[in-house]
């Protein structure tokens, strides 16, 4: 006689998640197909007490004729019973045994929606399936992620360790010139990491956002300003054209100047000399939002490529920055409850909108 499974175990199994304690509350596994099962065996004491019963009354009546037609009635009831209870106990095994799938790091299971059955089971059955398919996407983004970051780091990395073993084999003197390549290299490196940990956490929706009545128009003013040094050098204008009567927004005055940066220094990037950046700020018609664009006059991005600028560590072949800036604003304007697109066609230029609620949305 085998010894009898204790739940939970002593030890932590190897699947149990981190974060969660253990053991867990004192809760047996399998309490539903207990429960339905007692409620099965109830239901089929209930209706076989009901066919000896009936049974007995047609002897006591010597067989009458007329409840033979009843005692079909029962028997059929019976059997459809018994199908019904198969085809729902099928599916829940189906389910068990995906669920220990996906336990075990499989999330590409599935289960088949049974072709009959009660609601409740149809709806366990989408809801399963749909955690899995949002589980499996979300594997795929993190080896995705962990890819990327790492490609993004091996460049300045490999920089700075071939200047540094120059310096230290003497093949480089290391003067001034020779340091601040160095030195450069580890400013992308600190910015990239600083933009990774933004979008995660944005990304995660625990990016605290520290709400204030904010005067949209001096921001996009600040931040024109901002770039005007560098960009006149480059023969490239960087204007802000903001209407009179915008209201104050309830937002973070550091992320929306950091949105608003991200978009002109995108912007920058594929504007040609003697072009221009225009901010423009506006409120929209009807609406208790402010509407924002940065546009800019540079090639324009094809058809095929737009709908993918917001994809983190996505860019051109020319481009020179990380792949994040667009990734870090969207994600920025969907935290203050906002919404964020682009606009572009090829020889025409490039236009990024985003709106922002006046009022920070409740809930």
């Amino acid at each position: 006689m085998s010894p009898r499974r204790r739940w939970p175990p002593r030890s932590r199994p190897p699947w149990w998640p981190e974060a969660e304690p253990w053991p867990p509350d004192r809760q047996r596994p399998w309490g539903w197909q207990r429960g339905f099962g007692c409620l099965f065996g109830l239901a089929f004491l209930l209706v076989l007490g009901s066919v000896v019963g009936f049974v007995g009354t047609v002897i006591s009546h010597g067989g009458h004729p007329a409840l033979l037609p009843g005692l079909i009635v029962v028997v059929v009831l019976i059997a459809l019973a018994g199908r019904f209870f198969r085809r729902t106990a099928g599916t829940l095994d189906e389910l068990s045994d995906a669920a220990r799938r996906v336990a075990n790091g499989d999330f590409a299971v599935r289960v088949d929606t049974p072709r009959r059955g009660p609601p409740p089971l149809h709806a366990l059955v989408r809801d399963f399936n749909a955690m899995a398919k949002r589980l499996d996407a979300d594997e795929r983004q993190r080896r995705s992620l962990l890819a990327d970051v790492s490609h993004e780091l091996r460049t300045p990395l490999s920089v700075v360790q071939g200047n540094l073993e120059a310096l230290l084999d003497g093949v480089h003197p290391p003067d001034e010139a020779h340091l601040a390549s160095i030195l450069d290299e580890t400013r992308v490196l600190s910015r990239l990491v600083d933009d990774l940990r933004t979008l995660a956490l944005s990304e995660t929706g625990s990016l605290p956002l520290h709400r204030e009545p904010t005067d949209v128009a001096v921001l996009a003013t600040e931040v024109a300003a901002s770039f005007r040094p560098a960009t006149e050098a480059a023969g490239v204008m960087v204007e802000a054209r903001l209407d009179d009567d915008l209201p104050l927004l309830d937002v973070d005055p550091v992320r929306t100047r950091e949105i608003l940066s991200n978009l002109v220094a995108n912007a920058l990037r594929y504007t040609p000399r003697a072009g221009e950046v225009t901010l423009r700020a506006a409120v929209e018609p009807g609406r208790d939002r402010v509407r924002l664009s940065v546009h800019d006059t540079g090639s324009g991005i094809g058809p095929d490529l737009l709908p993918h600028i917001f994809d983190r560590f996505w860019k051109s072949p020319e481009s020179r920055g990380s792949g994040l800036g667009l990734a870090i604003a969207k994600n920025l304007v969907e935290a203050h409850g906002g919404e964020i697109g682009a606009e572009s066609r090829p020889d025409q230029g490039t236009t990024i909108w985003l709106t922002l609620p006046v009022e920070a949305p409740r809930g």
